[in-house]
């Protein structure tokens, strides 16, 4: 199956949201291609590292956003 790997990268990026702690703190329990994608798109810091949480960029809180109400907002 082809998957949109855009797609993932947003869905993982919700979570990782949905699960702050410490301010902008999130658990990187995610897959490690979706964390570097995210990283490239400057959505996150570099994940490489022994830290269990991950940063989350101010440009990926505010990316959220919209995701939210498009990815999982109801419809009528």
């Amino acid at each position: 199956m082809d998957l949109d790997s855009d797609r993932i990268d947003d869905v993982v990026l919700v979570l990782l949201l949905r699960g702050l702690h410490d301010g902008d703190r999130a658990l990187k329990w995610f897959d490690w291609d979706a964390m570097s994608r995210l990283h490239t798109k400057g959505l996150i810091p570099n994940q490489i590292g022994s830290a269990k949480a991950v940063v989350v960029s101010t440009k990926g809180k505010a990316t959220v956003e919209a995701l939210l109400v498009t990815v999982f907002g109801r419809t009528g």
